[in-house]
């Protein structure tokens, strides 16, 4: 049976209050959502920190690319202060910064080993004969299992490994003379003048 009795103030009032907080609720969640969109995109993507930063290279090893007769692997980055540059054929940003690395290479001042990420091997493979080869040694990540345990996200990425193989530094996109000016290569030589640089 329906009840006909007319609502009482209090009933009213709920009817009133109710609509009003239910539609705060999504508002607000819509309004903390946007905040935290808004602060991520307004934060440069190369400070976000890595985990490994201080902590050893994780254990790997890789085979050559195709055509190269050097694999890379954990071993590989002891003794001195390297670099590892993560990068695939696919990878626009990757071409873009090859002739910076190219010229770093060129210079002696560090060791360059590249880690090709997620890539054909025919790929990788025309396209450091086509660029240039400029890495020490070069493991092919086919399945981006390696990749992975280094914290790599997207490509390219560029890490500077101490004499001890422990990561020092991130680089998240490419790289620009900037940052290996002031940055990268004043990160090698402060990890060379306090002993990281080399072992005995």
């Amino acid at each position: 049976m329906i009840d006909s009795s007319p609502a009482t103030a209090p009933d009213l009032e709920r009817q009133r209050t109710w609509p009003r907080s239910a539609f705060l609720i999504p508002v607000v969640l819509f309004l903390v959502i946007n905040v935290a969109l808004g602060w991520r995109l307004t934060r440069n993507p190369r400070e976000f920190p890595s985990a490994l930063i201080g902590k050893p290279v994780p254990d790997f090893d890789l085979s050559p690319v195709q055509r190269r007769t050097l694999g890379f692997s954990t071993a590989d980055l002891r003794g001195q202060v390297s670099l590892v540059n993560v990068f695939a054929s696919w990878c626009t940003a990757c071409r873009a910064e090859h002739p910076l690395f190219m010229q770093l290479s060129r210079s002696g001042a560090v060791p360059i080993h590249g880690l090709n990420y997620k890539d054909r091997p025919a790929d990788a493979a025309e396209w450091l004969d086509t660029l240039g080869d400029l890495n020490m040694r070069t493991g092919a990540d086919l399945d981006g299992r390696v990749g992975i345990e280094w914290g790599v996200y997207g490509v390219p990425e560029t890490f500077v490994v101490s004499a001890n193989g422990t990561i020092a530094y991130k680089h998240i996109g490419p790289v620009t003379p900037e940052a290996i000016n002031e940055t990268v290569l004043t990160l090698v030589e402060q990890l060379r003048s306090t002993g990281q640089g080399s072992q005995p």
